[in-house]
């Protein structure tokens, strides 16, 4: 009854604010969105999808709870060898900026990523590797606040370069501090400095991330990763999302375009300080399998978030997933409006619909996107979806 009175009140709270979130679209395919002026038009047109086919019998979906030994609960998909599930997720925190430090490496092999707001109006990646290996994947970078209820969340080993001494104090105070890695004389494997084309880079061997941490006394094993319901057959009652934007300031924004032909979407990164002139892409490729990055599924979660600590240019910024918040889920080319609820803190967090039945990811990568509740939604004809962050 207290949960249930907890989620009354948030969900009052969300309607009610001023955030322009109030406004933000249902799911209902009918409603008819606001028109776009001639600035807001993308370059390259954009139409509604077609529905994607409906599951046959050789497809079969899983979760949120009972996957077999050889489904990734991460993805709904099977492994060739089940023997690589035996272990916990590796969670690496990869660098977006500068940007003459792209592409990254393996970051096409994640299964699952959060992009969210760091500092100074730049964004950064935690990436969760399960499925899959890769001996070098980078670059690494420092770890913020967040990346600390992440690893709480996904029971991960976590990989980053360093932190302000406020954040890796909370860090090496937490009860998973075993299973933390970060740069220092004697690690290397897993964690290693190269130096391709001059670049001095910072990188990870996933499958050393594992027998490091168990030199330390730290178990390295299977763990309930239960949550997520995959489904094969696009949900009905969604909206057309051709195009999601997601801009955190004049210098981090990306754009996600959906591809009917593959049925993912295709992320594209800023190329440029947007001070006035616009912004500019260019796809996001994979330094090692020269792929643009995709995802199956881009899910904006809407976030708390405050500041732990500023002064000038110094700030640590903390995100808040306490009960339950506004999500947006997109798969197939269609937007859902879905809850994400969060019922404990070493559990992950499930999306759910308004009458509580669990929410369908498409099998495969998912990409998650942290918005503040002060951020705003555009919603423009043709299916165009635009996020901006905003401190509150």
């Amino acid at each position: 009854m207290k949960r249930f009175t907890i989620f009354i009140s948030l969900l009052v709270l969300i309607l009610s604010s001023c955030s322009l979130f109030r406004n933000a679209p249902t799911p209902a395919p009918t409603e008819t969105p606001v028109p776009p002026t001639a600035t807001d038009i993308p370059a390259t047109p954009t139409t509604a999808p077609t529905p994607m086919p409906t599951a046959t019998a050789e497809l079969v979906d899983y979760g949120p709870s009972g996957f077999p030994p050889n489904i990734n609960p991460l993805t709904g998909l099977p492994v060739s060898d089940p023997a690589v599930l035996d272990r916990r997720p590796l969670a690496i925190k990869i660098q977006l900026f500068p940007r003459d430090g792209r592409p990254p490496f393996g970051l096409s092999l994640a299964d699952v990523v959060f992009d969210y707001y760091q500092n100074n109006g730049m964004t950064r990646l935690h990436a969760i590797f399960y499925g899959n290996d890769y001996e070098q994947v980078g670059p690494i970078r420092s770890a913020r606040l967040f990346d600390g209820e992440l690893i709480k969340i996904y029971k991960s080993i976590f990989a980053f370069g360093s932190a302000d001494k406020r954040i890796l104090r909370k860090l090496l105070n937490s009860n998973y501090a075993n299973r933390l890695i970060f740069e220092g004389a004697l690690n290397c494997p897993p964690m290693c400095r190269i130096d391709p084309n001059g670049g001095n880079f910072l990188v990870a061997n996933t499958k050393e991330m594992g027998p490091y941490i168990e030199t330390r006394g730290e178990k390295n094993e299977r763990q309930n990763l239960d949550g997520m319901k995959f489904q094969h057959a696009t949900p009905s009652g969604g909206t057309p999302a051709v195009q999601i934007f997601t801009r955190f300031s004049i210098s981090a924004y990306v754009r996600w375009d959906y591809d009917q032909s593959i049925g993912k979407y295709l992320r594209f990164q800023d190329t440029q300080e947007d001070g006035g002139q616009g912004e500019a892409y260019a796809p996001l490729l994979d330094r090692v399998t020269n792929a643009q990055i995709s995802a199956d599924n881009v899910v904006v979660l809407v976030l708390p978030h405050k500041f732990e600590y500023k002064s000038g240019n110094s700030e640590i910024i903390d995100i808040e997933m306490k009960d339950s918040g506004l999500a947006y889920a997109f798969r197939d080319g269609y937007a859902y409006e879905v809850r994400w609820v969060r019922s404990a803190d070493d559990a992950l967090f499930t999306l759910q619909f308004a009458d509580g039945t669990p929410y369908p990811y498409k099998p495969g990568v998912t990409y998650y996107v942290i918005m503040g509740t002060s951020s705003s939604l555009d919603k423009k004809d043709g299916g165009i979806w635009r996020f901006e962050w905003r401190m509150p």
